[in-house]
C-alpha cells in the first residue's frame, strides 16, 4: 500500500509541476504569446509554426487552444488559421515530451534551488514567476524519477506481477483510459510522460502504452472542448475542429501500432523513447496530412456549430469570453473591448439628449432612457467578469489595468444614470409643459453639449491608448468646462433680470441641466487621473478622490 501511495503522490507531483509551468509562463509571457499568435494568420504553415513555438513554452496544447479560441470568438483570427495553429500546438507539446523523457534528473535540484531563491526574494514580480516556472520544471523532473523508482518497487510485488500477466491488449479500452486520464489531469503531456515511465519500468506493456498515448492525444482535444462549453459559438468552433483532427488521426494511426513496434522498437531499443517518439510521430504526421484540410474542417465545424444571429443581448455579451479567464492578459483585453461597447452606448445616449431638447421628442427620450438599463447591465457583466480573474495571476501593470477598467465602467454607468435623470427632467419640465429655451440659452446648452461629446471621445481614447498628452488635454478641458458653466449660469441670471419669458419658464431646468453636464464632464475627465498619476503629474489626494469606488470594490474582494 505504501508503494502504491508513493506512486500516486509522484503522479500528482508531475501533474502539479506541469500546472505550475503552464500557468506562470502564461502570466509572464501571456501578452507576447498572444501577439505571436495574432500575427501568424497570414499563412497556414506560419500559423502552425507559431502554435508549435507557443505550446513548447506553455507545455499545454489545451492552453493554446483556449487562447486561440478566444481570438476566433473576438473575430481576431479566422477559423482555418486557428485550426492550423492547433496542429502546430500538438507538435509542440509532443516535442516537450521527447525532451522530458531524456535523462535530465540532474537538473531537478538545480531548478528547484534557483526557483525557490528567485520566488522568495521577488514573489510579486516577473522574477518571482520565473522562479515558479523553474520550480515547476524541477518538480516535473523529480516526479518522473519518483514514478520510475516507485514503479520498480511496485512491480516486484507478486500481486502486481499477476495483474500485469493478466493484461491483454484492448485498443479501444486503452484509448478510452488514456483520454480519461488526460481530461482528469488537465495535461496530456503529463500522461504521455507517465505512460513512457511506466512502460520503461514494465508496469504496462509497450503496446498498451501506445494505446494510452493515442488516448491522451484524444483527451487533450476533448479537454479543450469541455473547457469552452459555456463560451460563445465562435469560441467553441476551434476546439471542436481540433478534436476532429485528433479523431481522424487516431483512426489512421491505430492500425499501425503493431507496425511501429515491429520496426521502431528494435531500432530505438529504449522503451521510453519508443513511446515519446511514437507520440511525436503521430502529431507530426497528423499535422502534415491535415494542414491542407483546415478549410474543409472549418466548414464542417461551422455547419455543426452555426453562428447564431446577433441580437442586442447576445451581441452585447460576445466579448466577455469565459475561456479567456485562464489567460489573465487576454481576459483583460476582453473586458476592455466590452467596456468600449458600454462607452458606445453612453455616447449614443448623450448625443440623443440634444435632439430631445431641441425637438421635444418624447419617444426618443423613452428609448434613450431604456438604454441606461443596457449600460447598467454591461457594468454588472464586466464587473463580475473581472472578479473572476485571479488578482494573484496579474502583474503589477495588469493589476493597474484591472483597476482602470473598473473605474472606467463605473464612470460610464454613473454618466448613464445622470443622462437618464436629465431626460426625465426635460420631459417633466419642458416637453409636457410645452416650454422652450431662449435662443441664447439653447445656444449655451448646445455649446456645452458639443464639448461634452468631444471630451467623451477623448476620454475613450485615453482609456484605450493611455496617451499622456491626451490625458493632459482632458484635464485642461475640465477647467475650461467649469469656467463655461459658471459663465453661462451668470448670463442666464442676466436674462432673468431682463424678464425674458422663456428664460424665466425654463430657469430651473436650465441651471440643473448645465450643472448635470458639468458633472458628466467630471466623470469623463477622471479617466485621465490614472495616466497622470503614473507619470507623477497628479496629487495623491486628487487620485483618491477620482476612483474611490474602484478601490472599494477591490477591497471588498
Amino acid at each position: 500500500m505504501t508503494h502504491l501511495l508513493n506512486l500516486l503522490a509522484a503522479i500528482a507531483l508531475l501533474v502539479w509541476g506541469t500546472h505550475l509551468v503552464r500557468t506562470d509562463i502564461l502570466r509572464v509571457l501571456g501578452a507576447n504569446l498572444r501577439k505571436v499568435l495574432a500575427q501568424s494568420v497570414s499563412h497556414r504553415f506560419k500559423a502552425a509554426g507559431s502554435g508549435l513555438a507557443v505550446t513548447a513554452l506553455v507545455q499545454s496544447s489545451t492552453a493554446t487552444a483556449i487562447i486561440v479560441s478566444a481570438f476566433v470568438g473576438q473575430g481576431l483570427m479566422a477559423l482555418p488559421s486557428a485550426l492550423a495553429v492547433m496542429l502546430g500546438a500538438d507538435i509542440g507539446t509532443s516535442l516537450m515530451a521527447v525532451l522530458f523523457a531524456s535523462d535530465l534528473s540532474w537538473l531537478s535540484p538545480l531548478f528547484i534551488f534557483i526557483g525557490v531563491v528567485l520566488f522568495i526574494s521577488r514573489q510579486s514580480t516577473n522574477v518571482g514567476r520565473v522562479g515558479r516556472i523553474l520550480i515547476g520544471l524541477g518538480l516535473m523532473l523529480l516526479a518522473l524519477g519518483l514514478v520510475k523508482a516507485s514503479a520498480n518497487v511496485l512491480t516486484q510485488a507478486p500481486a502486481a506481477r499477476a495483474l500485469l500477466a493478466s493484461l491483454s491488449s484492448d485498443l479501444l479500452l486503452e484509448i478510452t483510459v488514456g483520454a480519461l486520464l488526460a481530461v482528469l489531469s488537465y495535461s496530456s503531456l503529463a500522461i504521455v510522460l507517465l505512460t513512457a515511465t511506466l512502460a520503461a519500468t514494465q508496469v504496462v506493456p509497450v503496446d498498451v502504452a501506445l494505446g494510452l498515448v493515442l488516448g491522451a492525444n484524444l483527451g487533450s482535444g476533448l479537454l479543450a472542448v469541455l473547457t469552452t462549453l459555456n463560451a460563445n459559438v465562435e469560441t467553441r468552433q476551434v476546439p471542436l475542429g481540433n478534436l476532429v483532427f485528433k479523431l481522424m488521426g487516431v483512426a489512421l494511426a491505430a492500425p499501425f501500432i503493431s507496425l511501429w513496434l515491429q520496426h521502431a522498437h528494435p531500432f530505438l531499443g529504449d522503451v521510453s523513447a519508443v513511446i515519446v517518439l511514437f507520440h511525436l510521430s503521430f502529431n507530426l504526421l497528423t499535422g502534415l496530412l491535415f494542414i491542407g484540410l483546415t478549410q474543409q474542417v472549418a466548414r464542417w465545424v461551422e455547419y455543426w456549430l452555426p453562428k447564431s444571429p446577433k441580437n442586442t443581448v447576445t451581441g452585447r455579451q460576445r466579448h466577455l469570453d469565459p475561456s479567456a479567464l485562464a489567460t489573465p492578459s487576454l481576459a483583460l483585453t476582453c473586458a476592455v473591448r466590452e467596456a468600449m461597447r458600454q462607452a458606445d452606448e453612453v455616447e449614443t445616449m448623450l448625443i440623443g439628449v440634444l435632439e430631445v431638447i431641441k425637438n421635444n421628442d418624447h419617444d426618443l427620450s423613452q428609448r434613450l432612457q431604456k438604454m441606461d438599463d443596457t449600460v447598467d447591465e454591461l457594468y454588472s457583466d464586466i464587473k463580475y467578469y473581472l472578479t473572476k480573474i485571479s488578482r494573484e495571476a496579474l502583474s503589477e501593470k495588469e493589476g493597474q489595468r484591472w483597476t482602470d477598467i473598473i473605474s472606467f465602467t463605473i464612470n460610464m454607468e454613473q454618466i448613464g444614470d445622470i443622462i437618464e435623470r436629465v431626460l426625465m427632467d426635460v420631459e417633466d419640465k419642458k416637453i409636457r409643459l410645452g416650454r422652450e429655451f431662449s435662443e441664447a440659452g439653447l445656444k449655451e446648452i448646445t455649446e456645452l453639449h458639443n464639448r461634452l461629446i468631444n471630451n467623451l471621445r477623448l476620454g475613450m481614447s485615453v482609456f484605450l491608448n493611455g496617451t499622456l498628452r491626451d490625458a493632459q488635454k482632458l484635464i485642461e478641458e475640465k477647467t475650461r468646462f467649469r469656467q463655461l458653466e459658471q459663465e453661462y449660469a451668470s448670463t442666464h441670471l442676466e436674462r432673468l433680470s431682463a424678464n425674458t419669458l422663456s428664460s424665466i419658464e425654463t430657469s430651473s431646468l436650465h441651471l440643473d441641466l448645465i450643472s448635470d453636464l458639468k458633472r458628466i464632464n467630471s466623470h469623463i475627465c477622471s479617466i485621465a487621473y490614472p495616466i497622470l498619476d503614473s507619470a507623477g503629474m497628479v496629487a495623491p489626494s486628487r487620485l483618491r478622490a477620482s476612483v474611490p469606488q474602484a478601490q472599494g470594490l477591490t477591497e471588498s474582494r
